[in-house]
């Protein structure tokens, strides 16, 4: 319980660190277990947060966003990442499985209505799902704003971020032939899928550090040793929605579905120096979606950017104090 504060620009704290008061694994069908975790207050405003990747995982640190005097906080690991089990797995791991996934939980927990907290593939689930059960959602919180859609999967794995970042650039795509690299997603696909798993965990390192690199408005020279398995689950994860384009329907399936939400109010927040997913995606959704206010703040991508914390503790606090 010894873990500093987290302090934001304008000198914000989150929330002192706390502990689960429940964690269990759910059966969610295909030889997956969920990790679930709650927190905060047992009667309080039941409010899920969505990490992003996919399979990222959640940290403590998501828990402190939400005052727990008055937040029912709900972590949840999505399929094949962090707690849940089995870790890298893609066998029956879609978007569809994880929205039923999250409706399997929020029926398990008694919970009628919540909140939605996402960022970045977060944000994308998080609008899945309502659109999918409106009923249940009363407010998104979204952050770092992506919709899976092939124009951003192009400017990330395309080259488009790399003008920003041609050094990382080079090592992300020089690693792969140059005749491969007309598709660096199918490329690495190839070798994060190889069976030979020095060669997943060496390609999965590369695919990780790219993005790791760029998450943050001053992204750091040197970055210490990245986890193998860690590396190794979030790269498959993510390589494998991105190769299925999210599982969706159709390119730009989020916001031709935005009228199923059009009654229910959210919160945008999205870093201004966003190379990840830059803020035309979030200014496209703001536009479709009348019921929302969209800030766009002076950060990049991560979630621990200073003011991106800072306006989402303040928002969360503002929802409260506005009576939801």
């Amino acid at each position: 319980m010894n873990e500093p504060h987290f302090r934001t620009q304008v000198g914000r704290e989150l929330y002192p660190p706390i502990r689960p008061f429940d964690s269990r694994m759910v059966s969610a069908g295909g030889g997956h277990h969920i990790y679930v975790e709650q927190c905060g207050a047992p009667q309080g405003v039941p409010v899920i947060c969505l990490h992003g990747g996919p399979g990222g995982g959640c940290s403590p640190t998501m828990r402190r966003f939400f005052d727990p005097k008055v937040y029912r906080i709900i972590l949840m690991d999505q399929r094949g990442c962090g707690k849940s089990t089995p870790t890298a797995c893609v066998a029956e791991n879609t978007t569809g499985d994880l929205i039923a996934d999250i409706e399997r939980i929020r029926k398990l927990l008694g919970i009628e209505k919540w909140i939605l907290f996402g960022g970045s593939w977060g944000a994308a689930l998080a609008l899945l799902y309502a659109q999918e059960y409106p009923q249940n959602v009363v407010h998104l919180v979204l952050r770092g704003v992506f919709l899976m859609t092939r124009r951003e999967l192009n400017w990330f794995y395309g080259g488009g971020a790399g003008k920003f970042w041609p050094e990382h650039w080079q090592r992300f795509s020089g690693i792969i032939p140059a005749h491969e690299r007309g598709d660096l997603i199918e490329a690495y696909h190839k070798r994060l899928f190889s069976g030979d798993l020095a060669q997943e965990i060496a390609f999965a390192r590369c695919w990780h550090e790219w993005e790791l690199r760029l998450c943050k408005l001053n992204p750091v020279s040197q970055m210490g040793e990245v986890c193998s398995s860690y590396a190794r689950t979030v790269a498959r994860l993510e390589n494998h929605y991105f190769m299925n384009a999210g599982f969706l329907r159709h390119d730009n399936q989020i916001l031709d579905d935005m009228p199923k939400i059009a009654s229910i109010p959210g919160n945008i927040v999205h870093g201004r120096y966003d190379v990840v997913c830059p803020p035309e995606s979030a200014w496209m959704l703001a536009d479709s979606w009348p019921n929302c206010k969209l800030e766009i703040v002076a950060a990049g991508h991560a979630l621990s950017e200073p003011v991106i914390q800072e306006r989402l503790v303040s928002i969360m606090n503002e929802l409260h104090s506005s009576g939801l």
